[in-house]
């Protein structure tokens, strides 16, 4: 599996070089002369390489990451699990409306798709996929009258699965459902002082028990309210994020942190997760976990 990890390595390094390339090969093009407009307008976000796409999470690879403990293959024994795995995340978001109700908000869909990949073991299979699409609203708020200043409250439903089969009542995997899925919708608050941002989140399921099929004590595990603090210190990016359920004393703390590397189109990256609901279909075990690797968005 080393030759894989070589690969992922030099795509990066590839994809750096590319993008340079044909950044230089535009930078030659010019467009003050331009006499139509509209023409002249479209060019330049072309250029910009401007076509609606924004990262929304943190986009990554991240080719080491080691838990404290092998993982478990539920897929009928077929491939034994390491507890060393890469992990890929590509998080982007599209604005579709602002100021629908005069209150200044920004309307978005965003997608994103969280992978888990087996890259050390035998035929390197991926031990799930992730995939969250999201549709929420961003509502400023200005407030310079205290220490925390209120910046934003944002609305959001989402759906969150691992695109698995049901295997609930097939006889092979003994009772032990591969789907796993979550419809819920959340509200999250961000503060700001100076260079520290506070988000404090209240998430709650689709009401019916349909949303909460799969895994109907998911909510124990994962918890109604997280907390995020994020700190920029001169090139230096930390997060530090808790969840949890208060009644059951089950939840979740991850740190991440990041600095420049690449003239700033890229970033050194690393994370350590500890808790539960590190993937779905381990929900309900407990994982500590340090990944390293690098970002493309913070």
């Amino acid at each position: 599996m080393k030759l894989l990890l070589i690969l992922y390595i030099g795509f990066y390094v590839t994809l750096l070089q590319a993008t340079e390339e044909f950044s230089l090969e535009k930078s030659n093009i010019k467009t003050e002369n331009i006499q139509n407009d509209l023409s002249k307008e479209n060019m330049q976000k072309w250029l910009r390489h401007s076509f609606g796409l924004q990262p929304y999470r943190a986009n990554y690879i991240l080719p080491l990451g080691i838990a404290q403990k092998a993982y478990a293959d539920h897929k009928l024994g077929v491939v034994k699990y390491d507890k060393k795995e890469a992990e890929i995340q590509i998080s982007l978001k599209l604005q579709v409306l602002k100021n629908l109700c005069g209150l200044n908000g920004k309307y978005y869909l965003s997608y994103t798709q969280h992978a888990f990949w087996q890259i050390y073991v035998y035929s390197a299979p991926f031990r799930e996929n992730l995939y969250n699409p999201e549709g929420f609203v961003v509502f400023p708020i200005y407030d310079n009258r205290s220490i925390f200043s209120v910046r934003s409250l944002k609305i959001a439903i989402a759906h969150k699965s691992n695109g698995l089969p049901n295997t609930q009542n097939v006889a092979e995997f003994d009772g032990f459902n591969l789907s796993k899925s979550i419809n819920y919708a959340y509200i999250r608050l961000r503060l700001q002082h100076s260079t520290l941002i506070t988000d404090f989140t209240l998430l709650a399921p689709f009401p019916g028990k349909d949303n909460l099929s799969d895994n109907p004590d998911l909510m124990d595990y994962l918890g109604y309210t997280k907390i995020k603090f994020t700190y920029f210190y001169n090139k230096n990016m930390f997060t530090l994020m808790g969840r949890g359920n208060f009644a059951k004393g089950k939840g979740a703390l991850e740190a991440t942190y990041s600095y420049p590397m690449h003239k700033d189109k890229s970033y050194f990256y690393m994370k350590f997760f500890s808790g539960y609901v590190e993937s779905l279909i381990d929900y309900n075990k407990n994982i500590t976990k340090l990944a390293v690797g690098f970002s493309f968005s913070r």
